[in-house]
């Protein structure tokens, strides 16, 4: 089973697609999609809408887990946030990718063992638990935690993992 994890944001959207054969989980690809300070936020949508649409042609994942929404103080953050967001589920969503959401602290709790793990304890085990050679960039790294979530709730006999649709 093939999974695309998304974790949005306007200027670094983190990406992985990972792959569970044979009981192993192993990481096909990953990063960040970066844009530019000067870049529009319409342009910067654009370019989260299109990457992640690509990477749904060219690995054709069974689902896409994503980063849920987090409380943040500033309302300009949240709509800022939530078009990103959206702009990478509709890439999904309109190429008949089932989509499932993690809450932040779930996916810190099932890859470092603490809900309030630190991003560089994420990166850390994140690479210690796919064998990487590096430790990825936060975003990207928090894109891999998701997948591994992803795979962890699939797994779990409770059917915790469940599409977007019907939470």
């Amino acid at each position: 089973m093939r999974v695309l994890a998304i974790d949005p944001s306007l200027r670094g959207t983190g990406y992985a697609v990972l792959e569970k054969a044979a009981g192993k989980i192993r990481s096909l690809d990953y990063g960040t999609i970066k844009n530019k300070p000067a870049l529009l936020p319409s342009g910067c949508l654009v370019a989260i809408h299109e990457r992640v649409a690509a990477l749904v042609a060219e690995y054709q994942p069974a689902c896409a887990a994503f980063e849920g929404v987090i409380f943040v103080q500033s309302y300009k953050t949240a709509i800022t946030l939530g078009a990103a967001r959206g702009a990478a589920l509709l890439a999904c969503a309109s190429r008949g990718v089932p989509i499932y959401e993690y809450a932040p602290r779930r996916v810190k709790q099932s890859v470092v063992g603490r809900g309030g793990a630190q991003k560089d304890q994420v990166g850390f085990m994140v690479r210690v638990l796919l064998g990487l050679t590096e430790t990825p960039a936060a975003d990207a790294a928090d894109a891999l935690a998701i997948g591994l979530t992803h795979f962890q709730a699939a797994d779990s006999p409770l059917r915790v993992a469940q599409p977007l649709e019907q939470i």
